[in-house]
């Protein structure tokens, strides 16, 4: 069987080589399609593959009648409509282990160029001026260089930046202190970071965790001499804080790669004397651009051949009508319990463990174990996982997986324990699917109870007293916040205590704090979940 593949934008041979010399591959390479060409051409392909010159977009898709896979020869998946391509069930995969080195190399780059104003020393010679004075510039050594985000390129700029003598702190919520001391790098805070850097690069994905890491808390912080560049995700760093940080001078200088709107061309940034800029060329390598073709050349050989994925950024809908009864009734209880677990557990796991007991245990769990790992990371990682790619990423951070079964589980026909560990903490959280009632949280801990998830939360462990719900309530009550329901569960009396506040509203941070200063809780969380 022969399928076909349409390169639409200029790779060179040696990347496709795979695809070019397979026996069962017809290549086509077509650079210059209108988008009403390649509307017309695609529904004759298999599979497409671009960079970021075609925008592969909804009409695109929805003409493409044959299309299994769209392959980005790159990290980026900006020029591809996602969500189209997921609703009608095709896989968009890219490459993200082929620009790791280049990144790495050019946020080395980056930092050398700032620290000795290179890119203003060059154009100030360039215009006829010998000014040695003007460009003094700032040595590396025993400098200490933090790095917000410990992955691949995270720690590859670490360890070069090692090898010129500069200490390193990391923020990383899966770095554990382990992992750290073996590398010689110091786990720390992004406040202590912020405080006692000399550099800053940041590596992480943009999530609404991390977007504005960096921002103006983060400056208020910083020492006058601090240098930061970003070579990441545009977004990470608050851009306008950056400006008003540098224009302040909070801190002394910038490097920027990349940028909340591309292309920049508006951005003050790029016109800020105190910043040096680039136009996203982290992967702009003839290395990096070969490695990122050869890969998704290989994973969509493996896709149409044997039907193994590695690299998808999405996962195609599933249609619930293919999907097993028995294991359909679990998916919503598992996306729960995994969100719920997140959540309540202070900082990121080193161990998972999903135990399954009564009828869950009997059948194929494979799918359910993935939808919660799916929401366990969700947290951290956004769209970058999903029920395809959840295990390898979980292996990614060194986080220890087991799944266990208990056929024989007593109390419930079904019951699904989520086990989430590291160094600070554990949460167990259990739950089962009634008939007619739906997913129900049982087991929190040592608690046993009974909870309908809602889509906000409060959760609180106390001392058991007379008042504290009271006071709670009223609380709540003044601030506008209508509580749906309460379900309380205690060890023993006067032991300790959990609450679990269904309310029709999120909680703020503000009003979280202002709980936790009124009323002896030992622990005070606000959690949204996906029902």
């Amino acid at each position: 069987m022969s399928h076909k593949i349409l390169v639409s934008d200029p790779i060179s041979d040696e990347g496709i080589k795979s695809l070019l010399e397979h026996p069962d591959f017809d290549v086509d390479i077509y650079t210059d399609l209108t988008d009403e060409a390649l509307v017309k051409i695609i529904p004759q392909y298999d599979g497409l593959i671009v960079r970021s010159q075609t925008q592969v977009t909804d009409q695109i898709i929805t003409a493409a009648s044959n299309l299994k896979v769209i392959a980005r020869a790159g990290v980026g998946v900006d020029n591809i409509n996602i969500e189209a391509a997921t609703l009608k069930g095709i896989l968009v995969i890219n490459a993200p282990d082929g620009n790791t080195i280049s990144a790495t190399e050019h946020s080395i780059a980056m930092i050398l160029a700032m620290a000795r104003n290179i890119p203003q020393a060059h154009q100030s010679l360039k215009s006829g001026k010998w000014d040695r004075k003007a460009f003094r510039g700032t040595e590396l050594y025993k400098k200490t260089l933090g790095v917000i985000g410990a992955g691949r390129i995270g720690l590859g700029v670490a360890k070069r930046a090692q090898s010129f003598g500069m200490q390193i702190l990391a923020f990383d919520p899966y770095l554990t202190e382990d992992k750290a001391k073996s590398l010689d790098i110091q786990l720390a805070t992004v406040e202590e970071i912020a405080s006692k850097s000399d550099f800053v690069t940041v590596h992480t994905p943009l999530t609404p965790k991390t977007k504005g890491i960096v921002g103006e808390n983060f400056f208020n912080l910083a020492k006058p001499n601090l240098q930061i560049i970003n070579v990441a995700r545009g977004g990470i760093i608050d851009e306008d804080a950056l400006i008003k940080a540098l224009d302040q001078s909070q801190i002394s200088r910038a490097a920027i790669d990349v940028f909340e709107h591309e292309p920049p061309l508006d951005s003050p940034l790029i016109k800020h004397d105190k910043i040096i800029v680039t136009p996203h060329l982290g992967a702009s390598t003839v290395e990096a651009q070969e490695k990122v073709a050869v890969s998704v050349s290989n994973e969509i050989i493996d896709i149409l051949t044997k039907g193994t994925v590695e690299h998808a950024v999405n996962a195609p809908k599933m249609d619930m009508n293919e999907v097993d009864q028995n294991v359909k009734d679990y998916l919503s209880l598992a996306t729960t319990i995994g969100e719920f677990g997140i959540q309540l557990l202070e900082g990121a796991p080193s161990e998972v463990t999903i135990t399954y007991g009564g009828d869950v245990a009997k059948i194929d769990t494979s799918l359910i174990s993935r939808t919660v790992v799916t929401h366990i990371l969700k947290d951290d990682f956004a769209d970058e996982v999903n029920i395809i790619n959840a295990l390898a990423l979980l292996n990614q951070q060194d986080v220890t997986y087991h799944i266990e079964k208990n056929k024989n589980e007593s109390g419930f026909s079904n019951y699904i324990e989520l086990s989430l560990s590291n160094d600070k903490d554990t949460i167990k959280i259990g739950g089962t699917v009634l008939s007619g009632f739906g997913p129900r949280i049982v087991r929190i801990n040592n608690f046993s109870l009974d909870f309908k998830p809602s889509q906000y939360q409060i959760v609180t462990c106390h001392n058991d007293q007379p008042g504290i719900v009271g006071k709670t309530g009223n609380l709540l009550g003044n601030k506008g916040i209508n509580i749906g329901s309460m379900t309380l569960g205690r060890t023993n009396e006067g032991g300790q205590a959990l609450m679990i506040l269904s309310i029709d509203q999120p909680a703020s941070h503000a009003l979280v704090a202002e709980l936790n200063n009124a009323i002896p809780f030992n622990k005070i969380i606000s959690t949204k979940l996906t029902l």
